[in-house]
């Protein structure tokens, strides 16, 4: 062998080498984040100061989250956090749509039936808070009998205000929301997590409203995971060694003041038992909300026919700043959600006019109604004002040379007939305020939605409970489709003239005498 093919072949050699050492490291690097495994962690974002929106808008952050990601670096594990609501946690573990939920949960006996918790994370309690001008009146738990009460839907603090002789129970979506009802002065206490509560006073513009009293309860909070998944075990050696290694407290101290409280291993609460399902109280309850519901519809479709009539008569008004305001209405109502109205409606507007210093509140009905009625006037102002305006001009004009004024015109000839043309669209307006009407639930009404938002978050038989919410749903539509289906043939003038002019037995004797 010459000196240039030995020269070639160590070349090729020391190349060979450097590209396997370079495979070698760069698959130990890589191997550890090819194994870690990607957790689905949902949490609801309205719960400071343990999950919360980050001040910059991106991200989230808290105690929980802070505590959660901890858990993931001890663990090996991706975290990727989901935001969702509170009562949609645990029907979330139960479809396996997250893998794991941590929203300040309280460990129940009643939640332990249907997902698997981690080791507790944290010592709570429930609190009462109420107005200050009102700290005389209620000062412990049993000061709340017969008083108007708020509480965030499937909490712990809801399931303790049931116990209350005579409370009118108020639920919301969230705690925040429940507190604003308590600053409003729509209710006079709140039942809720000392440490959330206390968090919102504090940063959430609350001046009017404090905590009294002792904590009600001694809870503790864990980790919800699906029924027997794999990462149970993970978790709970993970906050094991966060709690050794005293990273836990530099994390509880980052958030709270003082010394974290020595958590069990296991929540006492575990050693209770779970309420039992009724399908005869499901059927109860959704009986009596599908009649609010009704109810609700039918108020709403008669405010809103007055208020669409008026506003389909200034729309096509000669004069003109009717016109321009008619429009402007029309426009705010449609192009604004129906959620962020209701809102503005409930919350907002009482909260304007008490900073005015003025003593205002709007009842719960009243808002609802009011909400309603205003967002469907707008759809129904579209609806009527099309329909006059498909009738033909020519007949304006036959009616007016025969002497006949604006309103008579309108009465006797044109809106007859346009309001044989406005049925379907009417018709789909009053189907789709039905299904409107559960929008209501986050102001704490308890309409058909709401009973199984209600039954969900004690019993968390979410798919059992909401085919039957849906199935109520479907049946009252499909009523009411009806009735407008019957309502079309009767008011259609060719069909009813045609049976008026051809009886069913005058047809069949003349076919019989044509065929003798």
């Amino acid at each position: 062998m010459n000196k240039n093919s030995l020269q070639f072949w160590l070349r090729r050699i020391g190349l060979s080498a450097i590209a396997l050492l370079l495979a070698i490291g760069i698959h130990s690097y890589l191997s550890p984040l090819a194994a870690q495994e990607v957790l689905k962690v949902g949490t609801e974002p309205a719960f400071p100061p343990f999950e919360m929106q980050a001040p910059d808008g991106k991200g989230l952050t808290g105690f929980d989250i802070d505590l959660f990601r901890a858990i993931g670096e001890e663990a090996n594990l991706e975290i990727q956090f989901q935001s969702m609501p509170f009562d949609g946690l645990i029907p979330a573990l139960q479809s396996q749509t997250i893998n794991a939920a941590i929203s300040g949960m309280t460990i129940t006996a009643e939640r332990a039936q249907t997902v698997d918790f981690s080791r507790p994370y944290f010592q709570s309690g429930l609190a009462i808070a109420v107005r200050k001008d009102s700290k005389d009146e209620i000062k412990s738990f049993d000061d709340l009998e017969n008083k108007k009460i708020a509480v965030a839907i499937g909490t712990t603090g809801a399931q303790e205000a049931q116990k209350i002789s005579g409370a009118e129970i108020s639920t919301f979506d969230n705690s925040a929301l429940a507190l604003q009802e308590l600053s409003n002065g729509r209710v006079d206490a709140v039942v809720n997590d000392a440490p959330v509560t206390l968090y919102a006073i504090k940063v959430g513009n609350l001046n009017n409203v404090e905590v009294v009293g002792e904590l009600l309860t001694e809870e503790y909070y864990g980790i919800a995971l699906p029924k027997n998944s794999p990462n149970v075990e993970k978790v709970d050696d993970a906050i094991d060694e966060l709690l050794q290694s005293g990273r836990y407290r530099e994390l509880y101290q980052k958030w709270f003041a003082g010394e974290p409280a020595k958590l069990p291993l296991v929540a006492p609460a575990l050693k209770g038992e779970g309420a039992a399902f009724s399908w005869s109280q499901l059927f109860r309850n959704l009986f009596w909300g599908a009649l609010v519901t009704i109810m609700l519809t039918a108020l709403s479709v008669f405010f809103g026919t007055i208020g669409g009539t008026l506003l389909a008569v200034a729309s096509i008004s000669d004069f003109k700043p009717l016109t321009w305001l008619s429009r402007i209405y029309i426009d705010f109502f449609r192009g604004t959600p129906l959620l962020v109205q209701i809102f503005m409606i409930y919350f907002g507007i009482p909260s304007l006019i008490q900073s005015m210093g003025l003593d205002f509140s709007f009842n719960r009905l009243l808002a609802a109604v009011t909400a309603l009625s205003l967002n469907s006037a707008a759809y129904l102002a579209e609806i009527i004002r099309g329909g006059i305006q498909s009738i033909d001009i020519g007949q304006w004009e036959a009616s007016q040379s025969m002497g006949m004024s604006w309103r008579q015109t309108m009465r006797y000839v044109i809106f007859p007939q346009a309001f044989r043309r406005m049925l379907p669209p009417l018709g789909n307006e009053f189907i789709t305020l039905i299904k409107d009407t559960s929008l209501v639930a986050i102001i704490g009404f308890e309409e058909l939605f709401r009973q199984g938002q209600l039954m969900v978050a004690t019993t968390y038989r979410s798919f059992a409970i909401y085919t039957a919410v849906a199935l109520v749903y479907l049946l009252l539509t499909f009523i009411a489709s009806r009735v407008f289906s019957w309502l079309e043939k009767r008011l259609d003038p060719v069909k009813r003239a045609s049976k008026q002019a051809s009886p069913k037995g005058s047809a069949k004797t003349g076919i019989g005498e044509s065929l003798t």
